[in-house]
């Protein structure tokens, strides 16, 4: 079982940002692949971006150029930062990894997931 903390989401207008965090144990971090997944009231978990063990990072269309993912191996953190904020992004946001494919999806049964934290943009 690996544990996954996300904070970091809460209420936003329009336009502003959020920086969302996850607290994984350290050794995720070189060895095992990384994203985030966000789901909105009655549609299915949407990936949002995703990092793999060589760093190399993937982006939705609909966020590429305002969202940024990174981590901190010091600290045992993933990041999202979120700029430019629509009331489109509203959903929860989860973080998650996966060690044996390197692929976090939500039909694969070796991906974990944490708690999910709320973002909500207002117009």
């Amino acid at each position: 079982q690996v544990q996954l903390v996300e904070s970091g989401g809460g209420p936003v207008q329009a336009g502003g940002s959020l920086k969302l965090s996850c607290a994984a144990p350290g050794y995720i971090f070189n060895s095992c692949g990384m994203g985030w997944y966000r789901q909105a009231p009655g549609k299915e978990r949407e990936l949002v971006s995703s990092i793999s063990v060589d760093g190399t990072t993937n982006y939705a269309d609909s966020v590429k150029g305002r969202f940024t993912i990174s981590q901190d191996n010091a600290k045992n953190m993933l990041y999202l930062q979120m700029n430019s904020l629509k009331t489109e992004d509203t959903a929860v946001y989860f973080c998650a990894v996966d060690c044996v494919t390197g692929r976090p999806r939500p039909e694969y049964e070796s991906t974990y997931w944490g708690q999910g934290t709320q973002v909500t943009v207002s117009s």
